[in-house]
């Protein structure tokens, strides 16, 4: 029985164990390696390429997983990629599948969900979680609210004193720690981060960061 040699990329070591657990009774399945980031699988990718399948994780430092599949689809088109998170917004979504993604999966899913998946993709299909599912064929019935939303994001425009909050709560930095830093009352920097969530478009602090990075605000 020929193995599936695969990847996992997350930089939570406590999940990248998990996923690894829930592939661990599948005999067909060789986890090579795990690694935290895209930078650290590229740099593996160049010393060999004989992998079938990477699971790849999105928000993470240095390279994050939609720019690691860009270049990965690039230099090895044979490497299958799933993204496996906890992000279902419809801009990760469609910049995964435009980057080449073959895959989307929420990480709750069970195991025997996440193998059935991996021999799905293997075999050319495109695995998505349902509620994924459902998000991809609204994207792609009307591509124009994505060209909206695109635009919208495009013009997005944070002062000065926004990028300094966005920038330290980047950091992970709690509220006061920010304040202290900024010589702001804490009120003021939670006003400063609703007012960032409104022109990003965004619900939380993560979605924030990861936009505010892929846009080059901070």
């Amino acid at each position: 029985m020929k193995k599936i040699k695969l990847a996992i990329v997350d930089d939570n070591t406590f999940l990248a164990r998990a996923i690894h657990e829930k592939l661990s009774d599948f005999k067909d399945i060789d986890t090579k390696y795990m690694v935290y980031n895209g930078s650290e699988l590229l740099g593996k990718l160049e010393k060999s390429h004989n992998l079938d399948l990477v699971l790849m994780d999105i928000e993470m430092p240095i390279l994050d997983g939609i720019e690691t599949v860009n270049i990965l689809k690039q230099k090895y088109p044979h490497i299958k990629v799933i993204m496996l998170t906890v992000f279902d917004n419809d801009e990760n979504i469609f910049n995964a599948i435009r980057a080449g993604a073959d895959g989307y999966l929420l990480k709750e899913i069970d195991a025997d969900k996440l193998y059935a998946a991996i021999i799905e993709t293997m075999q050319g299909g495109a695995a998505m979680s349902p509620s994924i599912a459902v998000k991809t064929l609204k994207l792609l019935r009307y591509p124009e609210k994505q060209e909206f939303i695109n635009v919208q994001q495009d013009t997005v425009e944070l002062t000065s004193r926004e990028q300094e909050v966005l920038e330290q709560l980047s950091e992970g930095l709690s509220y006061t720690v920010i304040a202290n830093n900024l010589f702001l009352s804490p009120s003021t920097v939670r006003k400063h981060i609703e007012n960032i969530y409104k022109k990003l478009q965004v619900h939380n602090k993560l979605e924030a960061v990861q936009k505010a990075r892929r846009q080059s605000l901070i």
